[in-house]
């Protein structure tokens, strides 16, 4: 699947070399989407939300995986209850249809990415919603990586500073 593709959305990317593994993400994740909206609340308050972020090691990099908002979005197409859609800014979430959620986990099969899961009583599907942002319009998940690794951007935008990157790091060696 492709992810959403379109320049003016803009999406969760990643820059895999400055992952350090340390799950700042996760744990920001989880507290925004805690009923608390705090870490301490959330303790306090016996909550056990769970992160729609997850973090995979594979060969020498640590990679944050989160949900693509593909463009053509199996999820979507797989959801017998009609419960995941996608809103105006692109975002591919079933906020608002958790009523509708069945938990047939249609959605978890399909996911190219494998990064939809079930809620902690496992009776609706979890993934990222970007509902995070709050006021500050970036997720807390980026907000709270110490590395920069993850960057919330239009896709045309951070292609285009990774390459004025590269260049002024070529430039800079002659």
């Amino acid at each position: 699947m492709e992810p959403a593709g379109n320049s003016s959305f803009k999406e969760i990317l990643v820059r895999f070399e400055r992952c350090l593994g340390c799950r700042s993400c996760q744990l920001a994740c989880a507290v925004a989407h805690s009923g608390a909206g705090s870490l301490l609340g959330a303790v306090l308050n016996g909550e056990r939300p769970r992160a729609r972020i997850f973090i995979h090691q594979a060969g020498g990099y640590r990679a944050p995986l989160n949900c693509r908002h593909c463009q053509d979005a199996p999820c979507i197409d797989a959801c017998i209850a009609g419960a995941m859609y996608r809103k105006d800014d692109g975002t591919v979430t079933n906020v608002g249809g958790e009523q509708q959620c069945t938990a047939c986990w249609m959605c978890v099969m399909v996911c190219p990415y494998g990064v939809i899961r079930s809620n902690a009583e496992g009776t609706m599907a979890l993934k990222c919603d970007r509902e995070c942002r709050g006021e500050k319009e970036v997720p807390a998940c980026v907000r709270a990586c110490p590395t920069g690794a993850l960057v919330y951007d239009e896709v045309d935008d951070y292609s285009d500073k990774r390459r004025l990157d590269v260049l002024n790091r070529a430039l800079s060696n002659l």
